[in-house]
């Protein structure tokens, strides 16, 4: 909880430094990358911070972390801070390196805002940052005890034991661990990270969800190339080099976009919603529940821009099959011939029944998961039984 004078100091100065957050965070990115360059090339994504998709989600969680203080000093944003605490330990994030963070952060502060930084307002940012970074360290710990691993100690080897080509630019990459020891488990929905290193020695890391089953033997990543400006560093270099034989980086699990317990039996009515490649973790999913014997309601939404494009489209549907009272529903802007018309186009979830008590998981682009939220609450789904994954810096709370 924030003191009662930061509070009070806080709340004056948060609409100044709301206001300048997206310069300080700019400014903090140049000062952390000129003090600390393999940061940039081994960890940080540098396509997002090409695209300052990194900086908007810097400045986001901020906003968001400091506004709560004030306005609900009595609720920690508890679902923010383990999605990143559960990104930091996929990337092996250390507490030394929230040191490191808060001496730029706070030199961009002092630059930007110059002489409204007093010594008071100094001091009252500083117990805000050091409120959320102790707690995503706190969180980060527990993740890390929970894999039985040493602090940022997540990463093994593994080896490629097949890969298929699902579309012309997705392939799924069969994983099994090099040294032979069982693979770590996993809940459904989960993600690891890859690290490659690419043709000027960085070694750049990216999550990637488990799309297979979480009792199967071989762990199974399906990547999409990424096109466009930029390239995908790391999925065109999976795409183009890696084979059947090769041996990747891979984390240990993380992610919190997992089925609670119990939702396998327990006779709650789930949605599971997702676009492009975005269906990765609900096959997880859907295994599970099909493996688990589930009998409550599934609802299957996915969107894509056509049938050939859609990742594990004959799994998707095949699994949804298995379940006794579940139904998939796909839409497709560029349907084949006889595609229904109301399954056409963008998702509209008008028609579709949403039964009482849904449980809904959505996992896709940003404006997808945004249209299909809006959607749900209209159809009377409570706000806390809807859950979400990005793949990406989370932009959700810049746009709110």
């Amino acid at each position: 909880m924030l003191s009662e004078k930061s509070t009070a100091t806080v709340r004056a100065t948060l609409p100044a430094v709301g206001a300048a957050i997206g310069t300080i965070t700019e400014r903090f990115y140049e000062r952390l990358f000129a003090a600390h360059p393999e940061l940039l090339r081994d960890l940080f994504n540098r396509g997002n911070q090409a695209a300052g998709l990194q900086k908007q989600a810097l400045a986001g969680s901020i906003a968001a972390f400091a506004t709560r203080l004030v306005d609900q000093p009595e609720d920690r944003p508890d679902v923010m801070l383990n999605r990143i605490a559960n990104k930091h330990a996929s990337l092996g994030v250390t507490a030394d390196q929230y040191k490191i963070v808060h001496r730029h952060l706070f030199a961009a502060i002092a630059e930007v805002l110059g002489e409204a930084v007093t010594p008071e307002v100094a001091e009252a940012w500083d117990e805000v940052y050091w409120l959320m970074a102790n707690a995503l360290i706190t969180i980060e710990a527990r993740l890390y005890e929970e894999r039985g691993v040493l602090a940022g100690d997540v990463w093994r080897e593994w080896t490629v034991a097949g890969r298929i080509e699902e579309t012309a630019d997705c392939a799924t990459f069969r994983l099994r661990p090099a040294d032979g020891a069982p693979a770590p488990a996993f809940r459904a929905g989960q993600y690891v990270s890859v690290q490659v290193e690419l043709a000027d020695g960085a070694r750049q890391i990216r999550q990637y969800s488990l799309s297979s089953a979480p009792g199967s033997e071989l762990r199974s990543i399906t990547v999409k190339r990424v096109q466009g400006d930029p390239d995908g560093e790391v999925s065109g270099h999976l795409y183009a080099h890696v084979r059947e034989g090769d041996r990747l980086r891979v984390s240990a699990p993380y992610g919190d976009l997992v089925l609670d317990a119990g939702l396998d039996t327990d006779g709650t009515p789930l949605l599971l919603a997702s676009a492009g490649i975005g269906c990765t973790p609900m096959l997880s999913m859907l295994e599970q529940l099909a493996a688990a014997g589930h009998r409550a309601p599934v609802t299957v939404v996915h969107a894509d821009r056509s049938p050939a494009e859609h990742p594990l489209r004959d799994e998707h549907a095949a699994l949804t099959a298995k379940l006794p009272d579940a139904a998939a529903h796909f839409w497709y802007e560029s349907p084949e011939p006889g595609h229904p018309a109301d399954r056409t186009g963008l998702v509209d979830l008008t028609t579709l029944p949403v039964p009482s008590g849904t449980r809904a998981y959505l996992c896709g682009p940003l404006p997808f998961m945004r249209a299909v939220r809006t959607q749900l609450l209209a159809k009377g789904v409570a706000a806390a039984d809807i859950h979400y994954e990005v793949f990406g810096p989370d932009l959700w709370l810049t746009q709110d």
